[in-house]
């Protein structure tokens, strides 16, 4: 027993000596990288903390294309640049960095879906971005709240362009593991994926998009910042709740598009996942869905593609580029 005893004591003591050592070669980094942090984007105060939102291509078209990112995605605003720089010339676009992500601030914030899509809506206000219709560009999870949204203010709403969102269905049987998400930020926050580089760079935009080396150290630097975030856990914990607020009052007629995936990375086989979207968005009046071999991450891996149809349908819709 004192064998035993002794051994375990120097288990943990090694255990807490890598962390500790850890947690100090992070905060050396987070200082490095501190000239890294900067956005590009605009700070506005919306419910006591800061949102980031990037505002960019052309004032003059008739509408603002919105783009809104699925749960856990570290930097939006780098993650969609593949996809938005390819309309840029045409048309203004938006990208809004909830609370906890990107280069907006971390609180400990409702994640409920009025709070969600209230903050959204006074951010793109306070940056500018309002002021004509939107179409939304919503991934993964930030379909609910693009729903809803249409569902809510219907005059806002041009149309939803959806990139393999999620829709009230996904939800109705998932099993979130939320102690693996916990370990998760614990493991971010003492500086422990520093270890394992292979994590940040086998994200979508680095590998899949169409980022600069410069833009690719600006989004490590965010990923280091902005992983597992509280309000990226709050966030899991209301989706359900969140969207069976959706499945209540949707009976919106916006006009859909859905980009639909194989189902990879998503944690369903790949007829389930497409059953969800098509079977959703081919009961809309105005629905149509275009089926893409490829991953979760549409915006990186079928941009061209993606912006080709997008436009045909933003011209379908009446709201040309700027004039």
């Amino acid at each position: 027993m004192r064998k035993f005893l002794k051994v375990v004591l120097i288990v943990l003591l090694v255990i807490g000596l890598v962390m500790l050592i850890s947690l100090i070669n992070h905060r050396l980094k987070l200082k490095q990288e501190a000239e890294l942090f900067e956005t590009n984007g605009k700070l506005v105060e919306v419910n006591g903390h800061r949102l980031n939102v990037y505002v960019g291509g052309n004032p003059s078209s008739d509408v603002t294309l919105v783009f809104m990112s699925g749960a856990g995605t570290c930097s939006p605003t780098l993650d969609f640049k593949t996809l938005y720089t390819l309309f840029e010339p045409d048309y203004q676009v938006a990208v809004v960095e909830k609370a906890g992500y990107g280069f907006s601030d971390v609180s400990d914030v409702d994640r409920d879906i009025d709070t969600i899509l209230y903050e959204t809506r006074t951010a793109l206000e306070l940056a500018g971005a309002a002021g004509k219709p939107y179409i939304l560009f919503p991934h993964s999870m930030s379909g609910i709240e693009a729903l809803y949204w249409a569902n809510l203010y219907p005059e806002e709403i041009k149309g939803i362009v959806g990139l393999d969102p999620s829709v009230p269905a996904s939800y109705e049987n998932i099993k979130m593991n939320l102690p693996l998400f916990h370990i998760a930020r614990f493991a971010a926050n003492i500086g422990l994926t520093r270890f394992f580089p292979a994590i940040v760079d086998a994200s979508s935009a680095i590998q899949d998009g169409n980022l600069t080396e410069q833009e690719k150290e600006v989004y490590r630097a965010v990923f280091y910042r902005r992983t597992s975030t509280v309000p990226m856990l709050n966030e899991i914990k209301s989706i359900e709740n969140n969207a069976l607020e959706l499945a209540a009052i949707d009976d919106s007629d916006v006009p859909l598009l859905f980009f639909v995936s194989n189902g990879d990375v998503t944690g369903f086989e790949e007829s389930e996942w497409q059953g969800f979207l098509i079977n959703y968005v081919s009961g809309k009046p105005n629905g149509e869905y275009v089926k893409l071999d490829c991953s979760h991450y549409v915006h990186n891996l079928e941009a061209a593609r993606i912006h080709g149809e997008s436009v045909r349908f933003i011209e379908g819709l009446g709201a040309g580029e700027g004039r």
